[in-house]
């Protein structure tokens, strides 16, 4: 509460002190004093400068004032690809115009379309569905902090969750209503055994949070399963809000695992699946698959139709270590390490098999599309 305001005394000025006076007793002789023109041009100048300096700061601050891009520019749009910038503007979420569905994709190792557009809130990973985006922050400091914001269609920040660790995944229901992320709790790598995680569930419409989705009972082989070293990563969601797909760790293995959040069960599908995403058309699961064993390019992508349970691998030959995203019913969209260190691009694969891969967008990596 603010302090009531309290009448302010007026300030008392005390007597100027009085001329030295002289042995005499005369007022000494003052030197060096001005002239009344001299006065007037020097009260003048000063004015002037004054009347300057007042400009400057004005323009100054309604040009800080002004964002770099308008949110009514940058609000979260249909028919737009969004992702996180590598290159220039390292980290600030851009989006440009996504292909239309079923369009030829670019040429192998060429990117092509329209400028990107610019201006939004910096974050490690990011996704967005209908008008809900998710973006997780990671600040420096000892120890270093990281937080999932919420975003409303103006990526204004409607809720802001203190975590631990460092940010891996993040998914977003396609009604926008469920979301979910994954922290590093220590590595920060799939390809070594050294790494643990922690993912997380909310539900927007009901503010109801799940810190750990280990709490969840599992179901592996047909049997409730127990171990201190469970898992969970790389939540997809199904158009039910109800239904979900993720992978399970546990001794030395992966899982695809079905689960339940009314029910609040979870069951294994199969074996050796990793950050599963399901299709729009809710009929098949991208994902990545261990293919040799180390660190070094150990993973391919595959599609798993889930009506026959066959499995697919994809043009992408090379090791795709992140959670694809489905831009429509038949492509995929992923990031692959750029040229420069630290940077990536965004890729993109037919999901039958067939075709090349084609660079989609440059320094760039999180793709989401709004449809």
């Amino acid at each position: 509460m603010n302090p009531p305001n309290r009448p302010l005394r007026e300030a008392v000025r005390p007597a100027p002190p009085a001329p030295p006076e002289s042995p005499a007793g005369r007022p000494a002789r003052r030197t060096g004093t001005l002239s009344l023109r001299a006065r007037i041009t020097a009260v003048a100048v000063a004015g002037v400068l004054l009347a300057g300096i007042a400009v400057v700061y004005t323009v100054g601050a309604a040009r800080r004032a002004e964002p770099a891009d308008p949110v009514s520019a940058f609000g979260i749009g249909h028919g737009q690809l969004y992702f996180r910038s590598t290159g220039a503007g390292s980290g600030r979420i851009a989006h440009l115009p996504a292909p239309a569905s079923g369009a030829a994709p670019a040429a192998k190792g060429r990117a092509s379309g329209p400028h990107r557009t610019t201006g939004g809130p910096r974050c490690e990973r990011f996704y967005a569905a209908a008008d809900t985006a998710l973006c997780l922050q990671r600040r420096p400091g000892i120890p270093p902090t990281s937080y999932a914001v919420v975003l409303d269609r103006t990526l204004h920040e409607k809720r802001r969750i203190a975590l631990t660790g460092i940010p891996n995944r993040a998914r977003v229901s396609a009604s926008g209503r469920m979301l979910s992320w994954t922290m590093f709790a220590t590595g920060d790598s799939y390809a070594t055994t050294s790494f643990s995680t922690r993912t997380s569930l909310l539900d927007t419409r009901t503010g109801y949070l799940i810190k750990n989705m280990e709490e969840i009972p599992l179901t592996l082989d047909g049997r409730r399963y127990h171990s201190p070293d469970v898992n969970y990563w790389g939540v997809s969601f199904a158009r039910d809000d109800n239904t979900f797909y993720a992978t399970v760790s546990t001794r030395g293995s992966t899982y695809l695992v079905q689960g339940d959040l009314r029910k609040w069960t979870a069951h294994t599908l199969r074996e050796n699946v990793e950050c599963p995403s399901l299709s729009p058309d809710n009929t098949r699961l991208a994902f990545k698959k261990r293919v040799r064993d180390g660190a070094r390019a150990p993973w391919r992508l595959y599609v798993l139709d889930l009506r026959t349970h066959r499995e697919r691998p994809l043009a992408e030959t090379r090791s795709v270590d992140d959670q694809a995203a489905w831009l429509d019913n038949g492509t995929l969209a992923y990031a692959l390490p750029g040229k420069e260190s630290g940077s990536s691009d965004i890729w993109t694969v037919p999901a039958d098999g067939h075709g090349s891969p084609a660079l989609r967008v440059p320094d760039a990596s999180s793709p989401a599309r709004v449809p």
